[in-house]
Formats: structure tokens, C-alpha cells, sequence
């Protein structure tokens, strides 16, 4: 055969087995579960016959093998670990030393079983509150002065009158939290929100905030920054007599020199105990606040109390089923996944 022909022989068959391997490696590619490197092999095989016969025809070497391309649509290599979850509390609550969650807010009441909010300024019970109710629009008429017996007592709705029913406390910012709760009532509404009344221990840990001081804001009484120890005393508005009435339902909407003395949750500022980059308010002031202790114990003093103890302040003198318009709820929780 002459040169020439034999030349042109040689590259015809390189050339059909170059395109071979090139249909072989599209298909490999396609069938993501096969090894490319089955494929390659073949591929290299062609490659070599069509290197030798390039040889024969006088052809000269093309260079180091071309790396294999990376493998397309193979199983995917172990996943790294998912850091582990860091328990958290619910949107209304902070976390305090990564042990519990305390309410940002005293609470408010609510009816466990339609959502009706509950008359602040009465006993969060049927039975109750119908009677304080009924006793005050009589005794308002024989107490105080002229202008505290023209003093309406506030609205009970019909309902709370009507039915039984079982409160649930909400932490809400910017409302009149709920008083004349007594620590029964109080665990109860802990309960139904799927909380619980803090301990002792807890509640003053979250009190003294991550600085670890007496008071929300430092660790000395300052006169103002928290509803504590006010100018004035409600009973002694209303009845003369700060020892008298104290189930009376307008003692939470007195005000002296035009201002309230029971705020709406979270209007004192100041008054903000500091945990992680959030803060729990008024847990010195505003309202008195029960903890865990079936003896029967409230702590944090309210807006009239004359305290200057803060977070240490404790009163253990009446029973879990004691109730007048000072005391309050404020729930915990354990930590959740």
C-alpha cells in the first residue's frame, strides 16, 4: 500500500475511535450511578491504539494524558454534623442565665377556654368577683370623701358573672396588668399558659439581672426608677385609712398629682432587669408578684410599698389564697428544644 494511503488508513481509524470514546464518556456521564473511571479506561485504551498507529504513520507524541473531569451526578459525600440546637424560650419570655425562661411583663388574665380578656381590677373568679362587686357599690358610698364616693367602681362583664371559668395569663406590653390574683389563682394561670410560677431562686436571679445586683438598674435604691414607694397610697385616697378596703375595685385607677400610680406593663424603663441583649420589666414595683411557696409568698413590692429592698424584697405574711389589688402574676418556663 502506498505511504499516502496508509497514512489516510491510520487517520480514518483514530479518528472513528476517537469518537467512539467520546459516545462512550457521554453515556458514563448520563448514568450518574456508573464509575467514570470504567469509561476513562476505555476512552485511554482508543487513545493508545490510535497513538500507535499515528506512530506508524510517522505522527509525533501529543503531550501528557488529559485529567479526568470531575465526577457529574455521583453520591454526595457525608454531610458535617448539624451544630446542635440551643434551647431557646417563647417570643414573649427571656432567657435568663441559660437555665429559664421568665415573662417580659406581668401578665394580664384571660378566659382559658374563649380568649375573653378578664376585668383587671377584680379577682380572676366567677364567685369572687360577682361578690366584690356587689360589696363595693355599697361600701364606696360610706368611704372617703366626697369626691372618692363619686368614684364609679370599673365594669365587670356580664360574663365573668354569668359562667364559671379559668384564667390564663398572656405577658403583654403596654396594657394594666392583672391584680387582686390570689397565688392559687396565680398558679393556675401559669398553668393554662403552659407555664409555671417561678421559684424563689429563679425570680430573683432574673431580677437582679446579669450584673448580679440589687436592683434592676444598679446596686443601690434610686427614688424613681422603678413604681416603688410612690407619693402616694391608693387607700388613703379613696377610704383615709391605707389599712381599709384593700378588695376595693378602683384602687388600681387612682391617681395622685394627675399621674397613675399602677403603669401599663413595661412604661418604666428604667425598671428593666437585663438578660442576652433583652430585658424583664417592673419586677421591682408596679405590682406585687407571686412565686412557688404554698405557704404563700409575693415578692418585688408594688407601686405604694415603702421598699427600698428591689429584688429582695419578700412578703410571707398571707396564705395562697390571700388576694387584694396589689398582688400579680408573672410566669417561668423550662427551656425548650
Amino acid at each position: 500500500m502506498p505511504a499516502r494511503s496508509a497514512e489516510r488508513a491510520a487517520r480514518e481509524r483514530a479518528g472513528r475511535r476517537a469518537a467512539v470514546a467520546v459516545a462512550a464518556e457521554l453515556v458514563c456521564v448520563a448514568l450518574a450511578g456508573v464509575a467514570l473511571a470504567g469509561c476513562r479506561s476505555e476512552r485511554d485504551g482508543g487513545a493508545a491504539d490510535a497513538g500507535a498507529g499515528a506512530t506508524d504513520a510517522g505522527a509525533t507524541d501529543a503531550g501528557p494524558a488529559e485529567a479526568a473531569p470531575p465526577l457529574v451526578g455521583g453520591p454526595a459525600g457525608p454531610r458535617p454534623p448539624a451544630p446542635p440546637v440551643e434551647p431557646r424560650c417563647p417570643p414573649e419570655m427571656v432567657r435568663v442565665a441559660r437555665r429559664f425562661c421568665v415573662d417580659r411583663y406581668e401578665a394580664v388574665l384571660l378566659d382559658k377556654e374563649t380568649g375573653l380578656e378578664i376585668s383587671a381590677f377584680y379577682p380572676p373568679s366567677r364567685q369572687a368577683a360577682a361578690s366584690v362587686e356587689r360589696a363595693w357599690s355599697k361600701m364606696r358610698l360610706q368611704l372617703g370623701d366626697e369626691e372618692a364616693r363619686r368614684m364609679e367602681l370599673p365594669l365587670l362583664p356580664g360574663w365573668q358573672k354569668q359562667r364559671e371559668f379559668e384564667p390564663r395569663a398572656v405577658s403583654r406590653k403596654g396594657v394594666l396588668p392583672q391584680g387582686y390574683t390570689s397565688g392559687a389563682q396565680a398558679e393556675l394561670a401559669c398553668r393554662n399558659a403552659g407555664k409555671r410560677l417561678c421559684t424563689l431562686d429563679e425570680w430573683r436571679t432574673a431580677c437582679r439581672g446579669e450584673r448580679d445586683e440589687q436592683f434592676p438598674y444598679g446596686p443601690a435604691y434610686a427614688d424613681g426608677q422603678c413604681n416603688v414607694f410612690r407619693e402616694g397610697h391608693p387607700a388613703a385616697v379613696l377610704h383615709r385609712d391605707v389599712t381599709l378596703g384593700h378588695s376595693d375595685p378602683r384602687l388600681n385607677l387612682v391617681r395622685v398629682a394627675g399621674a397613675p400610680l399602677l403603669r401599663r406593663t413595661g412604661e418604666t424603663a428604667t425598671c428593666a432587669s437585663a438578660w442576652e441583649g433583652d430585658a424583664v420589666s417592673d419586677m421591682v414595683g408596679n405590682l406585687d408578684e407571686w412565686v412557688d411557696d404554698p405557704e404563700g409568698t409575693f415578692v418585688g413590692g408594688f407601686y405604694a410599698r415603702a421598699t427600698r429592698e428591689g429584688c429582695m424584697s419578700r412578703v410571707a405574711s398571707h396564705d395562697f389564697a390571700y388576694f387584694d389589688y396589689s398582688t400579680g402574676v408573672r410566669c417561668c418556663a423550662d427551656l425548650r428544644e
